[in-house]
């Protein structure tokens, strides 16, 4: 991998790309979207797209798909500069309002989604009346959960960065003194902790 000048990124920037690629993979992001991102998160300045190109060795049109992507989720934006016709892009530098809208955006294109089709699956089964109850009473548990997340997305959606992450801060302090140790050593050996 190479910067936008045509040198090699620094080991650190190349394994933090690489990494970001996997873990967004693995949440089911396009593995470039995801490397194209944490370019643009780790760059000091706003990069036009043959400058990712470059710096990825991927094609100009997978940079571009890329590109109107993240534009898409709100945390890359179009910036230009003086003497120059390029759109050059720049992601966003706060991360809990980065972790904020990337939540949002999950919600809106997977979790509501979710929602709407439990809670019709939920009609159909209250409509079947006895010979799916025991489903419907699954169903509404399952509604139920998800509703109240959203109600706690939405709250949090409210809060200024900076009180979200001393709010959450606090939070993890005092769920550390009410758990006692061993419930909390113990999620840490199970293998989907």
């Amino acid at each position: 991998m190479t910067d936008d000048s045509g040198r090699k990124l620094s080991s650190v920037a190349a394994a933090f790309v690489l990494q970001w690629g996997e873990l967004g993979a693995s949440w089911g992001i396009n593995r470039t979207v995801a490397q194209v991102h944490a370019l643009l998160f780790l760059s000091e300045r706003p990069l036009h797209a043959e400058e990712i190109a470059a710096s990825l060795s991927v094609a100009r049109s997978n940079v571009s798909t890329s590109l109107k992507e993240l534009l898409g989720w709100g945390i890359v934006r179009r910036v230009h500069g003086l003497g120059d016709r390029r759109d050059h892009f720049q992601a966003m530098t706060d991360v809990w309002e980065m972790a904020r809208v990337i939540a949002m955006e999950r919600r809106r294109r997977e979790i509501d989604p979710t929602v709407r089709a439990v809670g019709a699956t939920l009609e159909a089964a209250a409509a079947a009346g006895d010979a799916e109850l025991y489903a419907r009473k699954r169903l509404e548990d399952l509604l139920r959960l998800m509703e109240t997340l959203i109600g706690v997305c939405d709250k949090l959606e409210r809060v200024p960065a900076p009180l979200l992450s001393r709010t959450l801060g606090a939070g993890d302090r005092l769920l550390r003194q009410l758990l006692p140790k061993r419930s909390r050593d113990s999620r840490k050996e199970r293998p989907d902790a």
